[in-house]
This record gives C-alpha cells, structure tokens and sequence, in this order.
C-alpha cells in the first residue's frame, strides 16, 4: 500500500546526513532540527505557530486540553474515521457526537453538524479525509455561528488547499482553530512516531506548547497539568528533508490517482473517488465505491496477485463497542454504513509505475466485469 523504502532509497543520502548529524551531536530531545522543522513548516503552511509533538493522537489530545475543554463537554466528529478521533475526545471525559458525510467526499457533512448541535456542543472536528479537505467553509461558519472551537485532524491531507467563495486560499489545517496531524505512513511522515499541531492564534499556540511539556511554563514551573509529548530530534530532521518534497509527492500520488480515473471511468461497478469542489487532493488514499461487487472476493483477487488492498474503514465508529450509545443504531447513518460496507483503497503512494498501474488496474477490471 505504501512503498517506503523505495521513498527513502530516492532521499537516501539526505536521510543518512541527517540522522548521522544528529547522534554526532546527541542532541536528541529539543535538538536544533525539531526548532528548524517547526519554522519551516510554518513557513510551509502560512501558520503563526506550530507545535511538534510525539505523533498524532497526541496532537489531537493536547489540543482539546489547550482548549480547556470540560468532561462532559460534546465534541462533533464524523463515524466514518479511524478511532483515534473519537478516541482523544472520549478520554479526555468528553462526549462524542458522531455524525454523517457526504456521499461523495465522505468527509463530514455540514448540514449534520448544525442538526447535531446542543447547548453543550463546544467543539467540531472535522476529518480531512483521504487527502481533500472537508467542506470548511460552511463548517467555519456554523462554527462561528454557533461560537464552538473547530480541531482540524489533516493527518491524511497535508500539503491540501482549501479556495474560499471569496478567492482566499489555506492551507489544510490552518483553516480552524487548531490543526492536528502525522503518522509514518501519511504523505508527511517520519521514520516511526511524530506529530505536530498548528494555531494561527499565539496565545493558544503558547498554551499548547506548555500542555505538550507537562504544563511548564518555564523549567519546574507547572501553571496547568499537561502531558509530555515531543518530537524527538531523529524524526524532525528526517521530516525536514520530507516536508521538502511534499508537494512532488503530492504531484506523483495524483498521477498515479488520474491513472486510476481514467482505467476505471467506464465501469459501472467502480465509483473512483470524487474531488471536492474548493479542494486539492493530496490523495493520501485512492478508495473507491463498489457497486454489485463482492469485496471480500475481489480483495482475494487480488492477494492472489500480490496487490494489496485495504479496508478504510469496515466498522463505523458508532457500531464500535467501545463507543456504543443508545442514541446510534444501526441504520443510524446510512451513508456512513454503506461505504464501510462497499469502499476499497488500492496502493497509493509516490513510487507507483505506470506498469505496476497497469497491473493494479488490469486486475481489478479482470474481476469487476
């Protein structure tokens, strides 16, 4: 699904540099790389601050808790994600509210939000799923009207751009009030765990770097409880090299996404994956819809060609044991449920051929017929 190691055989001689110059200099925590990776993301993203920390759950966590979020407090996020989301929000004594996206972005859809909102509602997260962004222009101004903090998790669409009505133009992450992102295998990715959170607002931004250092204001001074969350040295250097090629990875991964449109365009039983309309698409994953297919069959298929293929995301959040609530049956969001019920994702990652697409494709039309 993803080709690492070809990855960093292409930036072999900047990784091993970098990662040498570190231990040379045993600067392992804090070390000069993490402060020059958090400026030049910033410079990348346009953001006033950005805070590095362990990886992305962190991210997400440190920055409900820089938010002084209360137990019991209702947090809104879409079912169809990966745990992680609602998991932040349920430790942290919160209340999930899960809602339902769009059919075509699948990304969390706002007239749900705005349905799903209460007098304890005091924060939305949306997901940007599978590279695009979600529709953050009605989700800002349902935010706005509603006065409730907006945690932007961009893990999967780093480097996506988000067009308002009016012309202006963000970054993914920066939309809201706080972004969250990372996780080795995404587009922006290190070499094991890291993470990183963004803010244009300074005041927060400072408030979420001393939650991410066991709430120290300065050494041994602790104003709040906080965790201990960083990015260590080794990672943050590898992510500076990374974070230079982001844009050509995102270049590649949507050649090798046009080349998945185009073999699948005349196949009824294929749905490929729907571009937002104010969105790029960094195309983190290339998941399609299938129509009148036995997934499971087509997946053995497959295997039995050595091409993987993976499941984004078979159970929906609020089918979860953990996560039960009397409020969510089954049937409770349809979409939700027939997309985990149906969608697939094919390998997507920057070192993609186009005869390794020829044969992804050809086989999967061998069995789609």
């Amino acid at each position: 699904m993803v080709d690492l190691i070809s990855q960093y055989n292409k930036i072999k001689p900047e990784i091993d540099k970098a990662l040498l110059d570190v231990v040379v200099s045993s600067a392992y925590i804090n070390g000069p790389d993490v402060k020059a990776f958090k400026t030049e993301l910033e410079a990348y993203l346009n953001a006033k601050c950005v805070i590095p920390c362990a990886n992305g759950t962190d991210a997400l966590q440190v920055a409900m808790m820089a938010l002084d979020l209360k137990p019991g407090d209702e947090v809104i996020t879409s079912s169809f994600t990966y745990v992680a989301t609602a998991e932040v929000i349920a430790l942290l004594q919160l209340k999930p509210v899960l809602v339902e996206v769009s059919p075509d972005t699948f990304t969390i859809d706002p007239a749900a939000i705005e349905k799903a909102i209460t007098p304890k509602t005091k924060a939305i997260v949306p997901v940007h799923l599978f590279g695009q962004c979600a529709d953050m222009e009605s989700v800002m101004a349902i935010a706005q009207k509603h006065k409730l903090y907006v945690i932007e998790d961009v893990a999967q669409a780093i480097g996506a751009e988000y067009t308002f009505s009016d012309g202006t133009k963000k970054k993914a992450g920066t939309i809201g009030t706080i972004g969250c992102t990372f996780f080795p295998s995404k587009n922006l990715g290190c070499m094991g765990d890291g993470g990183a959170i963004f803010t244009n607002d300074e005041k927060l931004g400072e408030r979420i770097r001393i939650v991410a250092n066991h709430g120290q204001s300065t050494l041994y001074v602790h104003d709040q409880i906080g965790v201990n969350s960083r990015l260590d040295t080794m990672q943050a250097a590898i992510l500076r090299i990374k974070l230079r090629h982001l844009d050509d990875y995102a270049a590649a991964r949507n050649k090798a996404a046009a080349y998945y449109d185009k073999a699948f365009s005349n196949n009824p039983k294929i749905k490929t994956p729907a571009r937002a309309a104010n969105s790029t698409h960094v195309f983190h994953q290339y998941t399609m819809l299938l129509n009148g297919v036995d997934r499971t069959k087509l997946r053995e298929h497959l295997a039995s060609k050595d091409i993987p293929a993976m499941i984004y995301y078979p159970i929906p959040l609020h089918m979860q044991k953990a996560y039960k609530d009397d409020r969510y049956k089954e049937g409770a969001f349809p979409i939700t449920e027939k997309l985990c019920a149906n969608v697939i994702s094919l390998p997507m990652h920057t070192e993609l051929t186009d005869d390794q697409l020829k044969f992804i494709t050809d086989s999967v039309l061998e069995f789609c017929k």
